[in-house]
């Protein structure tokens, strides 16, 4: 599972909100790939086209999809969002990561 904190929740709304993209059409797509300062970095974006081997959560009233590749290194992991002027951004909560870059944008496992 892929959690959504209310802080995420509330950005991601707003976002869809903005964008006039309608949040029963829309959800969150998370996936990890190759890169960053400690080998995995993650992605997200809003997308409203699945795919056959796409891992489908809800929590907090937010749809989460991810590839089965990425759900591996995503399991249980909280995304959440900070607006204060260190780290303002969505940010991920992962609790399979031995280590991350202090830029908070990759990690290892």
């Amino acid at each position: 599972m892929v959690f959504v904190a209310e802080s995420a929740k509330e950005k991601i709304v707003e976002l869809l909100q903005a964008q006039g993209r309608p949040l029963d059409e829309y959800f969150v797509r998370v996936s990890v790939t190759s890169g960053g300062c400690s080998g995995l970095t993650y992605n997200l974006e809003f997308d409203n086209q699945s795919q056959p081997e796409d891992q489908v959560f809800e929590d907090n009233g937010i749809k989460v999809v991810t590839d089965l590749r990425s759900f591996l290194y995503l399991c249980n992991t909280t995304l959440e969002f900070s607006g204060g002027l260190n780290g303002k951004g969505f940010h991920f909560n992962n609790p399979n990561a031995s280590r991350t870059c202090s830029c908070g944008e990759s990690f290892a496992v």
